[in-house]
């Protein structure tokens, strides 16, 4: 059994060790692993979600086992006009295919219940994410070069319109 909540201070060396484990698994096949491994480093430290975790403009959830384990994270960023941006979506292998990344990202629109639409950025090449994300009612919009400093790369932004309440 594993619950979705909201994320704490209490799980930032749990979430950081997950990102880091998935960043490095989905990613060095498309960009290596020394690129893949600096950028992850870089972006999720510990101290790096603790800033993110204090900006009332993110939302953090964790999946918890019973156990008191992660086995997955998801968090989303609001702009300054109001759009959101599902910027990471994270699960550990065993999970796959169980549907708790569907439950996260259920999490993910219940909180933003009400706006128009969600969009987030996949590296081309994360065919798995792409999969995933067309599953579930986004489609692609633009391709452009990858944010976050991964240069010489393209990534694919993608949006579902959500239903008005």
């Amino acid at each position: 059994m594993v619950q979705i909540r909201a994320m704490t201070k209490n799980d930032m060396a749990a979430v950081s060790r997950l990102l880091g484990q998935s960043w490095r698994r989905t990613y060095s096949p498309i960009m290596g692993e020394d690129a893949t491994a600096r950028l992850s480093d870089e972006k999720h430290a510990p101290d790096k979600l603790a800033a993110e975790l204090a900006d009332d403009n993110k939302m953090s959830f964790v999946a918890e086992r019973t156990d008191g384990s992660i086995a997955g994270y998801a968090m989303a960023a609001m702009d300054e006009k109001g759009d959101v941006m599902l910027d990471r979506l994270h699960i550990e292998p065993q999970e796959f295919g169980r549907g708790l990344a569907v439950d996260l990202l259920h999490a993910v629109l219940a909180a933003h219940a009400g706006i128009p639409s969600i969009a987030l950025e996949v590296i081309e090449g994360n065919d798995r994410a792409v999969a995933f994300y067309r599953k579930h009612g986004f489609e692609v919009v633009e391709r452009r070069p990858a944010a976050h400093g991964v240069g010489g790369h393209a990534s694919l932004i993608m949006r579902r319109l959500l239903p008005m309440a």
